[in-house]
């Protein structure tokens, strides 16, 4: 039992080094090309006019701080960006980004986690706005086999304490995983599984049709296609 621990332990080890791995490649590779806040925030109001769903922001704290709270904020939402959320930043700790994300009509969103207690999960459930983000697992975001059993439970517990919308996100990668949570959930969030697909087609030529083509694939159960 020990060494079958051992190896599972080793395993989940391995897993994690190669998903900071491949964020790690992934951010080198968006600096290497250029990419700054302001240039995402231009290239948001580029596309809004043939965008017409929501549009919501991943980012940390220092990006913005650097930015100008103020001016993030309303820089975003005057280029089409409906909500933030920062990954780092709990509730405790958001009264200023709140305070100027409010009057700007930016929804600030954030994250209830598998060790959420109750008393918890309701102090994020009344801070975050517009939909919450519950994360599926613990550990590092990544790529996984199979969806944590105890996610039906922890999503049925957030259920009891709030009306509005939970989106599910971190270790989700396949239409089967995506069809399960959707069937508990009212969204589906995936990130490192795209990630991965960018970096193995690069600047192929395929790679927009990779990633169009997995996206539909992702989407397809949750609109009752599959």
């Amino acid at each position: 039992m020990k060494e079958a621990g051992g190896a599972e332990h080793a395993a989940w080890r391995n897993q994690v080094a190669q998903v900071a791995r491949e964020i790690q490649a992934a951010m080198q590779r968006a600096l290497a090309a250029g990419v700054t806040l302001p240039r995402v925030l231009e290239l948001v109001r580029e596309m809004r006019g043939d965008v017409s769903v929501p549009l919501v922001f991943l980012t940390y704290y220092n990006p913005i701080l650097a930015f100008g709270l103020k001016a993030f904020c309303r820089t975003a939402v005057e280029a089409g960006i409906d909500g933030v959320i920062v990954a780092d930043v709990p509730p405790e700790e958001a009264a200023p980004l709140r305070a100027e994300a409010e009057p700007a009509g930016l929804d600030v969103v954030h994250l209830v986690a598998p060790t959420s207690t109750p008393e918890r999960m309701r102090k994020i459930a009344r801070a975050s706005q517009g939909f919450i983000y519950m994360v599926s697992l613990t550990g590092v975001t990544g790529e996984r086999s199979a969806l944590a059993p105890e996610l039906a439970q922890q999503l049925r517990a957030l259920r009891n304490i709030t009306t509005k919308p939970i989106c599910v996100g971190f270790g989700i990668s396949t239409p089967e995983q995506a069809a399960e949570v959707g069937r508990a959930a009212d969204g589906v969030i995936v990130g490192s599984a795209i990630v991965r697909l960018v970096e193995q087609y690069g600047s192929s030529a395929e790679l927009l049709g990779r990633v169009g083509d997995f996206i539909a694939a992702l989407k397809a159960p949750l609109k009752g296609d599959g």
